[in-house]
């Protein structure tokens, strides 16, 4: 399927692994011109590697901090000097900061998670909103998490700044509508990549890992990187015109948010 975003740029926080290298990776090979940004800068070399290798769009790499309050500024702008144009926004980057037990976490735990995951999308997506209103297939995507759906046992920030930004994602729709601007949250269930989280959990504990697939996903198995990727495209595209507003879950029918 033509996903119609041949030519358009993408600009991909958290873009050098997993979830947002494999959304680059898709987007690349549709056509689309990227630019991913990352902290570490050897990780971004790599991931350009590997994206220009598919022969698809340019790549642009940018090494930026999502803790950094001016890190979306300047974002957008290194986007705009690359390429002149801007059509996809994928804030991707996000997690916990600090300890995870809320008796224990400070407020500044609490703070910078909420940078990571719901200010850096929300002041990115504000940046970009001068770009976005001149193109014909404007989108923007947080990425989430189930746990922004359902109480968990722990890191209790991260669940709160990731419901946050799901309520960002559908009221901003409304706003940036009239300026042709679609805004959509794709929430990611437990997702297994090759040096993530899950992958080492996967490894260090077994037994409690299959025991964790065989109860709390119909299939019996986490979902992969590249099927949350897939629908990270379709969602970006002008494929998915009729989805706005919207919270898109990608977690394999998962129980629960977490065994970590």
């Amino acid at each position: 399927m033509d996903m119609q975003i041949s030519g358009k740029v993408a600009l991909i926080t958290g873009g050098s692994r997993g979830i947002g290298r494999a959304t680059a990776a898709g987007l690349v090979g549709e056509g689309c011109h990227v630019a991913i940004a990352a902290r570490g800068q050897e990780e971004l070399d790599s991931a350009a590697k590997y994206l220009s290798a598919l022969g698809g769009g340019r790549v642009l790499t940018i090494a930026a901090d999502m803790l950094d309050p001016a890190s979306p500024e300047r974002l957008v702008a290194a986007c705009m000097a690359e390429y002149g144009r801007l059509d996809i926004v994928v804030a991707n980057a996000g997690g916990s900061v600090g300890a995870r037990d809320f008796a224990t976490a400070t407020h500044d735990d609490w703070a910078q998670t909420f940078q990571l995951n719901v200010l850096h999308a929300v002041d990115l997506l504000r940046q970009a909103i001068p770009a976005l209103a001149a193109s014909d297939a404007a989108s923007a995507i947080f990425i989430a998490s189930i746990s922004g759906r359902a109480a968990t046992t722990a890191a209790a920030s991260y669940a709160a700044a990731k419901a946050g930004l799901i309520h960002a994602a559908r009221s901003l729709a409304w706003e940036l509508g009239p300026m042709g601007i679609r805004v959509n949250a794709l929430s990611p269930g437990s997702t297994l990549f090759d040096g993530g989280g899950w992958d080492r959990t996967k490894h260090s504990k077994p037994e409690a890992f299959s025991e964790f697939e065989r109860m709390d996903f119909p299939r019996g198995r986490l979902s992969t990187v590249q099927e949350i990727a897939d629908a990270a495209v379709f969602l970006a595209s002008p494929r998915a015109m009729g989805l706005n507003a919207t919270d898109l879950q990608v977690d394999g029918g998962q129980r629960r948010p977490s065994i970590r």
